[in-house]
């Protein structure tokens, strides 16, 4: 077994294990871990113990951050523990023939095999995770915040840090080694600027000679002295700052910009001096190790498949640092521009994708068994760059970037299995490698979820038939379905007592039956009684929600006149859309679907907790009430004598539907005058009001509602985003979109009424072209993946050319008639959009 050791650099740190353990939950794969002192990451999954401890806390125990008293080996130890790592200072003739053989030289250097003395004798023992189970036991992680922006960097940053089952591991050892220097380290003098290479550009340009070019790459990326020699502002300074890498950033970008317009040879030179550098032993000032790392992760080489062997040791390399240096290259990572993040993210992207779908060509990857660890490191290093981007607000880049879409075509079964039970993967060996265990459900990618309620509607479906089985009843084909049978003169009554009677049943496929018509339903009455329902329910009369116009969205009414019971069905709508793939048209802020999520699963004690409130900052507010949030601003901002001034006191009133209701907003609020000292505490009172405790009771039932038929351990992996556009889906349509993925039947994408067809549909409002939507797929909303996932599909109608359009929302399909002019198309068209309520037989 390969067990990544923290590293630790001081002397005062560096203490022999004592008679008390700590034991340490990984909050992805759920092991815990009994050692004699702390470690930050877990050394099966990659992921980290506890995500919210700040950096200047993390660095603080690292005396080289602090103190120049002593000089330090900053080197990781040979990953064959015990073994002297070989200096390489030539190649010779292993470099004679090209790259054919760098990957096998660098993983016979760097990757040697381990002996049964190097590896420790683990044994796990972990329950599985019942899909079936409508809640989780759970206990907080100590020191969790919702304001950290270090939450969970494996497992796609949520807003609200997750909470997680704490599961056991017998003790194992780690053994660390720490060397101090008594010499000063010093770096030779490479004063060259930044001037000085574009003029060496332009003279090997001009004179089609670059062997002195080829001298400096090869000169410069040998190892990581010559690379802190030359980009670092200061060679000589110790130490790093959290903020600033320190580096001469601009002359770095241009010498890795240049790379890919120069002869490849000198492309080929940098690759063995980046095999040079990762091999070798030089002494290095403190953090130097990591500003190398830094700079050799953004190098434009990695881009090449011929060079995935040693972009992958690089990545271990990554892997195998301790907390408080991952948390440094957060730190740097977060002041990357966003053209230079995206670019290491599709690098880490692609990298991905080729390993796991391996191309034909001349450039053949080593065998799985030889790269198992690349996948892995190569996602955790993803999962590090992903903190970092949610770390700064806005984000760097937007989060859908992060998004692998080439692994929808992997088993995403055999991953959810492997995730949700972790305890069947050697269980019988008690042998464990952290590729093994290692799984993409523990990573944010958004169908993840979608599978999971595929596999729980089998599993209670099969439930059912068994339970029948038992007791010798008939087989029914109605026990594989929730049937829900609604008048539509009585739709909020109805659908209250048919979801009320039908509890055991919300994790089946959902059926719908409108009584007194003939519609069979394949899809599309269910999306109807969806869109019908929220639209009656959300009616200004039912006085359940408020909409504001400035933010365009509905929030929950703090008069609380609507029925628990009729909050508890939202959530359950909610439910089911997302477990059917159902897409709602919900106007609610991100901010409904963070409360959502706090905490992601259903705590067993519910009625003594507060679920649903989480901390809210002034964004979350401004989705909201925007109109109000300028006032709030501006009273924080106010230079002038706020009490005298404004005249305020610690009560708010709040006016709804034409009524004004008063809160304080703490004991004898009215008696509080709000000053200059003290006006931070009311603003962060009003909108804790207005966003959790208002409407507490209401969203509570909400809560329950949702997760009543959501309860998935897919929910933790999930950021507020995510969970939004799984309920609400894309919120741009595009009718290019759509048009490029139909197909036609009695019709070719070239006939003359095909091209009036598209050019009416493009040139509706934003808002007819919702109302066509609904009216040939039952729903207004674009599914998740985009217009390409519809399936759209226009046939021709032969008949008369007086009938209207004939939608069939079941199988998102239009049947139109051949009618002889654009005019008349149009106008037949807009009266079937404007009347696609209800079903009907011909």
């Amino acid at each position: 077994m390969d067990l990544i050791p923290d590293q630790n650099y001081t002397s005062n740190e560096f203490i022999a294990s004592t008679s008390s353990n700590i034991h340490l939950t990984c909050p992805s794969c759920r092991i815990t871990i009994s050692q004699n002192r702390p470690r930050s990451m877990c050394p099966f999954c990659g992921n980290f113990y506890d995500p919210n401890v700040e950096l200047d806390i993390s660095l603080r125990s690292d005396s080289r951050i602090r103190s120049d008293s002593h000089e330090e080996i900053l080197r990781l130890p040979p990953i064959d523990s015990g073994r002297q790592l070989l200096r390489v200072t030539g190649f010779g003739p292993l470099i004679t023939d090209g790259l054919g053989v760098i990957h096998t030289y660098i993983t016979g250097l760097l990757f040697r095999p381990h002996t049964e003395e190097d590896t420790p004798n683990l044994y796990l023992t972990l329950p599985p995770i019942h899909n079936s189970r409508p809640s989780l036991a759970i206990r907080e992680s100590p020191g969790l915040s919702d304001e950290t922006h270090f939450s969970s960097y494996g497992i796609s940053n949520a807003t609200k840090n997750p909470h997680f089952i704490h599961t056991t591991l017998e003790n194992s050892q780690f053994s660390y080694n720490t060397k101090f220097m008594s010499n000063p380290i010093t770096y030779p003098k490479r004063d060259k600027t930044l001037e000085e290479f574009k003029d060496l550009l332009n003279k090997s340009a001009e004179c089609a000679d670059y062997t002195e070019l080829h001298d400096f790459y090869e000169q410069t990326f040998s190892s990581y002295v010559e690379m802190n020699a030359l980009f670092k502002e200061n060679p000589e300074q110790e130490n790093a700052k959290f903020n600033d890498p320190q580096l001469k950033l601009q002359f770095l970008y241009a010498v890795y910009d240049e790379l890919n317009h120069l002869p490849s040879f000198i492309s080929k030179t940098v690759l063995k001096g980046v095999i040079a550098s990762l091999t070798s032993t030089d002494q290095l000032k403190a953090k130097d190790e990591i500003r190398a790392i830094f700079i050799l992760l953004q190098n434009p080489i990695f881009s090449s498949q011929s060079s995935y062997s040693v972009f992958a040791h690089l990545l271990k390399r990554i892997i195998n640092l301790n907390s408080g240096d991952h948390q440094l290259l957060i730190h740097w990572f977060s002041n990357l521009a966003a053209d230079r993040m995206r670019s290491l993210v599709k690098r880490l992207l692609q990298f991905i994708t080729i390993r796991e779908f391996p191309p034909n060509n001349r450039h053949k990857l080593p065998s799985i068994s030889k790269s198992r660890f690349w996948i892995p490191c190569a996602t955790r290093v993803l999962a590090l760059i992903n903190a970092a981007n949610n770390k700064v607000i806005p984000n760097v880049i937007n989060y859908i970037e992060f998004y692998n879409y080439a692994l929808d075509h992997i088993n995403l079964m055999s991953e959810y299995y492997r995730w949700q039970n972790p305890s069947k993967t050697n269980r019988l060996t008690h042998n464990f490698t952290f590729t093994n265990k290692f799984s993409y459900c523990q990573y944010p990618f958004i169908l993840i979820l979608q599978r999971d309620s595929e596999q729980q509607m089998i599993l209670n479906a099969r439930q059912s038939l068994l339970n029948r089985a038992i007791h010798q009843q008939m087989a029914d084909i109605d026990v594989f379905f929730l049937n829900l049978n609604i008048h539509r003169s009585n739709l909020v009554s109805d659908s209250l007592n048919e979801i009320a009677k039908k509890q055991n049943d919300l994790k089946k496929k959902l059926k719908v039956t409108f009584i007194g018509e003939p519609g069979l339903d394949m899809g599309g009455l269910t999306k109807e009684w969806f869109l019908l329902l929220i639209k009656q329910i959300f009616h200004e009369d039912y006085g359940m929600f408020v909409y504001h116009s400035k933010s365009r969205c509905y929030w929950f009414s703090t008069a609380q006149m609507g029925n628990l019971r009729e909050y508890n069905l939202i959530g359950v709508l909610m439910g089911l859309a997302v477990y059917n793939s159902i897409i709602l048209d919900l106007h609610f802020p991100t901010l409904c679907f963070k409360k959502l999520l706090s905490p992601p699963v259903v705590p067993v004690d519910v009625d003594r907790c507060n679920v649903g409130m989480c901390n809210v900052n002034m964004d979350d507010f401004t989705q909201v009430m925007p109109d109000v949030a300028v006032g709030l601003k501006e009273l924080l901002s106010y230079e002038g004598n706020v009490e005298e001034d404004f005249c305020m006191n610690f009560q708010v009133s709040v006016e709804e539907f034409n009524e004004m209701k008063t809160h304080a907003l703490k004991p004898n609020g009215q008696d509080i005058t709000v000053n200059n000292e003290n006006r931070f505490e009311y603003v962060e009172l009003y909108m804790d009001l207005i966003l959790n405790k208002a409407i507490f009771q209401p969203f509570k039932a909400f809560y329950l509602g949702f997760h009543s038929v959501c309860a998935s351990n897919a929910l933790i992996m999930l950021r507020p985003e995510e969970v939004e556009v799984l309920v609400c889906g894309c919120p741009t349509i595009d009718m290019e979109e759509l048009r490029k993925a139909t197909v036609y039947d009695g019709f070719h994408e070239n006939d003359l009424i095909i091209k009036y067809f598209w050019d009416i549909i493009k040139s509706l409002t934003p808002e007819m072209q919702k109302e066509f939507l609904r009216f040939v797929t039952g729903s207004d909303r674009v599914p998740i993946n985009g217009m390409s996932e519809m399936n759209f599909k226009i046939s021709a109608q032969n008949g008369s050319t007086d009938m209207l359009p004939i939608s069939h929302t079941c199988f998102n399909q239009l049947v139109l008639p051949r009618y002889p002019t654009q005019e008349i198309l149009k106008q037949k068209l807009i009266i079937a959009i404007s009347n696609a309520e209800g079903f009907g037989l011909e």
